[in-house]
């Protein structure tokens, strides 16, 4: 079992990451911690962990797709039989996350098994709404639907990547690492979208939480909340955003949604925002990364 984070001028939010996945009731084997700034300190600080650790600067930015392809390929190579993936802003929450998720796919017959990512502010709300048929979930407890049994601990066939994920060293020969090309924003997705076409069994487990900052702002309700659509909070994460999903629906598994996507972006830009420009700029992200042009802005 050999633990991966990624981590980008983070320090103080990295060391309470750390300290958590440190203290796992099942102790990780090895933690492997990739620094997208290879800052003295942050080595430091991971080989002052009381668990086996590798520290690997990287003096080019990664990003979060190349820096846990690194260190999964890294890990791989230590022969790791699971791989366990964390963020330097997020931690587990508590020190029965690993245990419980181990248990939760050896009792699923799970290739990869999330935990619920919840907000680190109010553990009661995800840190990224959830769609489940039609409907929208906000709220950790709305993950069951009406007709779940009280005691089944899995939602199959959906997961949160990297946020806590734990994936077997099978899954990773078959699906692969993330794609370094897309930088951030949309690498998990498209590592979802390959862990879904592969076959292999996956889902989140209900009895087990990350806690991650929360992300739901992004996501803006149209047509009176029966959709959402993503509008981030910066031009810089707008551009990958954008960029990367012109990519992803692009790809067989994805294509189908395409019709959705044009809808609720033209009416988010278009009708609810009024906003020609950010629908012309969306229209050109989109284009570059369907033509797999991958330049950073």
């Amino acid at each position: 079992m050999i633990g991966v984070v990624v981590t980008h001028r983070r320090r103080e939010l990295l060391a309470e990451s750390l300290r958590v996945l440190a203290s796992q009731d099942r102790p990780i084997d090895h933690l492997i911690v990739v620094d997208n700034a290879a800052e003295p300190e942050v080595g430091e600080l991971v080989e002052s962990q009381p668990i086996p650790t590798t520290y690997i600067p990287s003096r080019h930015n990664l990003g979060g797709a190349g820096g846990f392809a690194l260190g999964m390929l890294h890990a791989l190579a230590l022969g790791a039989d699971w791989v366990w993936c964390a963020d330097d802003d997020g931690r587990p929450e508590g020190p029965q996350v690993l245990s419980t998720l181990l248990s939760c796919a050896d009792r699923h017959g799970l290739g990869q098994v999330s935990p619920v990512v919840v907000n680190i502010d109010s553990p009661d709300d995800l840190a990224f709404p959830l769609r489940r048929g039609l409907v929208w979930r906000r709220k950790r407890s709305e993950l069951f639907g009406p007709s779940d049994a009280a005691s089944d601990d899995l939602l199959p066939d959906i997961a949160s990547l990297m946020n806590g994920a734990l994936f077997s060293v099978d899954t990773l020969e078959k699906i692969g690492v993330p794609d370094l090309r897309l930088f951030f924003r949309g690498d998990e997705v498209e590592m979802h979208r390959r862990l879904a076409r592969s076959g292999i069994a996956f889902g989140t487990c209900l009895t087990t939480a990350y806690l991650h900052p929360d992300g739901s702002d992004e996501f803006r309700p149209i047509l009176g909340g029966r959709m959402h659509t993503q509008y981030p909070d910066n031009e810089v994460k707008r551009y990958f955003t954008y960029r990367n999903r012109g990519y992803l629906m692009s790809q067989p598994g994805m294509r189908k949604l395409l019709p959705q996507e044009y809808a609720r972006f033209a009416w988010f830009f278009l009708v609810q925002q009024r906003d020609v420009a950010g629908f012309r700029e969306w229209m050109r992200l989109r284009k570059l990364g369907r033509s797999e042009r991958f330049s950073r802005p």
